[in-house]
């Protein structure tokens, strides 16, 4: 049996290490600074908040919080248990087995994890946590937002489970920096913004991924791509086609790379750049690189087209951007045009169109004076698909188009649609409803694909070839 309960002596002895009282009482302020005052606050008439709070508080004051990391959560869990029977019988407060086991759950969420945001986090049914303040919380199922009952004590336990996320992964928030960008242990992604920024309170936008990542066939299963398509992009990867993902916030662009990803052998080095990281790539030899912001002297700011120069030195063979949004773009279709086919990268847009006016903005924004003829040709001589995903009205997200660019006429990028998703109405309960169909064009990157030795069927891209997902 684990001992976490404080010993009393003034030097606690652990694991044949000495803790002196002074640094026994540093590690108890960093605890309090993210956990201590606010436990279990579920639901804004929970009649069980304030006893909650005086038992957490209790509890951090009673066990050796540097024990915890040495136990597993279930072992947590059964010693912690026995001391909130003991306070519990002290105040004469008379639960039932499944109350204490509720309430032994809501003391351990706040003293090991983010507190009332654990049941959403563990919800798999659950994609989009959004915190308005401390008393308004959203979550998005099934692509429909819904009020949630979760709350928050007050502003100020908003504000210490926002710090304990950020500062798990060496970011930092507060009146000089009240706004950034984080992650958690799972990969979910999470931007916050405080006070003064956030005039009605601290927000939280949490967008969850699946902690088994969403592959090909699970894209297929669910209707967001048809399989005849999915066997095309499998070709397009496999014949180290450069590929740019486009789509609009919340479309999916991230989980389609991670499928798609999935397609690459096993035998290349694949290195990644991200601003948080979210990718879940499968292979053995994969570089994961992340940008760093500045400290909070205003120094040490590694970017994305820092990371993306580096990565050119570290013998890629294939490169990924998480998501080009400034100057890294012109070094991204640089990697491209030299030798490090096959890279993949997304980019915010509504259209495939729209996605390269985007990419030739954020040459403009490298610093570099490049004539836009020379930045379309580098486009084109860059990119060799773009793949374009949307969320429809339904709330469902679909690959709505697959495009290949051709060339140049003149100053213009030349771009050839190869399937396309037609919506043709609506059902009853505002479900949307269409087919994918090919344009009849044959691409060709289908020389590429037969010099890897993968056969495709001509019949993919017959003009009458309609495709159901």
């Amino acid at each position: 049996m684990w001992q976490i309960r404080k010993r009393d002596r003034a030097e606690v002895e652990l694991d044949g290490e000495v803790e002196v009282p002074e640094e026994r009482q540093r590690v108890l302020d960093e605890h309090r600074l993210v956990t201590v005052g606010d436990a279990g606050a579920f639901a804004k008439r929970d009649k069980n908040t304030d006893l909650k709070v005086e038992l957490h508080q209790r509890l951090i004051e009673l066990i050796n919080l540097q024990a915890l990391d040495k136990m597993s959560r279930l072992q947590i869990e059964e010693e912690v248990g026995d001391i909130v029977a003991e306070e519990l019988a002290k105040q004469n407060q008379a639960l039932n087995q499944v109350e204490r086991k509720q309430l032994v759950g809501d003391v351990l969420d706040e003293l090991l994890g983010l507190g009332p945001l654990e049941p959403l986090l563990k919800d798999p049914t659950i994609t989009d946590i959004l915190v308005n303040g401390h008393d308004h919380v959203f979550v998005e199922r099934y692509g429909v937002l819904e009020p949630s009952a979760v709350r928050f004590k007050d502003e100020k336990h908003l504000f210490r489970i926002i710090q304990k996320i950020v500062s798990a992964v060496g970011r930092r928030i507060d009146e000089s920096s009240p706004m950034v960008d984080a992650r958690l242990a799972d990969g979910s992604r999470v931007n916050a913004v405080v006070p003064p920024l956030a005039l009605d309170g601290s927000l939280l936008s949490i967008r969850k991924f699946a902690r088994v990542p969403i592959g090909m066939d699970r894209l297929v299963e669910i209707g967001s791509v048809p399989l005849q398509v999915a066997e095309v992009l499998k070709a397009i990867v496999a014949a180290r086609r450069n590929v740019l993902i486009s789509g609009g916030t919340g479309s999916g662009k991230t989980t389609l790379l991670n499928a798609m990803s999935a397609f690459i052998d096993g035998r290349e080095r694949i290195v990644t750049i991200e601003d948080s990281a979210e990718l879940q790539l499968q292979q053995t030899h994969i570089v994961r690189l992340e940008t760093r912001p500045p400290n909070i002297e205003g120094k040490g700011e590694v970017g994305q087209r820092d990371l993306v120069k580096n990565a050119l030195r570290m013998r890629p063979d294939r490169i990924i951007v998480g998501e080009v949004r400034a100057g890294e773009a012109f070094d991204m279709l640089q990697a491209m045009n030299t030798g490090h086919e096959g890279s993949m990268t997304t980019v915010h847009a509504n259209t495939p169109r729209d996605a390269l006016s985007r990419v030739e903005q954020m040459i403009g924004m490298s610093g570099i004076d490049i004539p836009i003829r020379s930045s379309r040709a580098q486009i084109a001589s860059a990119l060799n698909v773009v793949i374009q995903v949307s969320r429809l009205a339904d709330g469902r997200r679909k690959l709505v188009s697959v495009s290949e660019l051709t060339g140049m006429e003149g100053e213009v990028v030349t771009m050839q649609e190869i399937f396309r998703f037609r919506q043709t109405g609506m059902s009853g309960d505002g479900i949307v409803q269409g087919r994918f169909e090919a344009t009849g064009i044959r691409p060709r990157f289908l020389d590429q694909v037969m010099a890897h030795g993968i056969a495709l069927s001509a019949d993919l891209f017959r003009p009458d070839a309609k495709f159901e997902a």
